[in-house]
């Protein structure tokens, strides 16, 4: 499992100088850091936003800041509890982490979203994620995804994607057991060059979805590539009213009520061998 601390480091790890007008300055002590591995993910490369979940402080907004540029969470209700690799997060029905931003994700055209989620069988309708956009006027929201009358063997999933539903129906779900009780990882990808969705299950490709999962339209043409310049907040384990930002607030939307763990943005396509890594190293 790879992290990277430096901007972590940066952010809550000060040699600070103590001064006042009658006195001399002093250093403070630094404390001390753990070997921590670095993420191999260059200034401006392709991981946009991840937050593995892994602090173990009293402080939940320093157990769920994101390693990429040191984005705290505004706010995070969840508590820690034992992830795939490390720490995770355990989601609730009516609360969520809200983030400021998803860092530069929203200058990307294509993208993957990856993470791994534990959740025991459940027909109600939960939300796992929200990209705010108020671009949209109903939803709010630029990329959400969704599961409900979910059974241990099968699941309808659905996600939003610039206002369209991309949907593993009723008539047509998810044939996995994503809702089994026991860890998954999962992984979307868009691709401006195909204009199709393509999915992941446990590191290997989700054969034969139905087109209304992968055909990505702008009106009757292929999108092409996503604008998603207006997005903002990004919630996880809910959608925008659990984190108290604009959006639907009907009974029927509930928060997700599993576990999340290593949540990875990308504004790229990642192949399917680079997905089958994150599976296999659990990260």
């Amino acid at each position: 499992m790879m992290k990277t601390i430096t901007k972590i480091a940066g952010a809550f790890v000060i040699v600070a100088g103590l001064c006042t007008a009658a006195t001399s300055c002093q250093k403070t002590d630094r404390p001390s850091l753990a070997d921590y591995p670095k993420d191999a993910n260059p200034p401006g490369g392709p991981l946009k936003f991840y937050a593995a979940f892994d602090g173990t402080t009293s402080d939940p907004l320093m157990n769920a800041v994101d390693s990429i540029r040191a984005t705290f969470p505004s706010a995070n209700p969840l508590a820690s509890v034992d992830g795939i690799a490390g720490n995770a997060v355990q989601g609730g029905d009516g609360k969520a982490i809200k983030y400021p931003s998803a860092n530069d994700f929203k200058n990307s055209t294509s993208f993957t979203i990856a993470f791994w989620l534990k959740r025991e069988a459940n027909p109600n309708t939960e939300f796992v994620f929200s990209l705010k956009d108020d671009t949209y006027g109903w939803s709010h929201s630029s990329i959400f995804m969704m599961m409900e009358h979910g059974t241990a063997t099968e699941a309808t999933v659905k996600m939003g994607v610039m206002d369209q539903w991309m949907e593993f129906p009723d008539g047509n779900k998810l044939n996995k057991p994503i809702l089994d009780g026991n860890w998954h990882h999962w992984a979307m990808v868009y691709d401006e060059t195909t204009s199709k969705m393509s999915y992941y299950f446990d590191g290997a490709l989700v054969e034969n979805p139905p087109a209304s999962a992968t055909d990505v339209k702008n009106g009757s043409n292929p999108r092409g590539p996503l604008d998603l310049t207006a997005s903002n907040s990004l919630v996880i384990g809910g959608w925008n009213k659990h984190a108290e930002l604009d959006g639907p607030t009907d009974g029927w939307i509930s928060g997700f009520g599993g576990q999340i763990d290593q949540f990875r943005m990308y504004g790229t396509v990642l192949s399917a061998s680079e997905i089958a890594a994150l599976y296999a190293t659990q990260r």
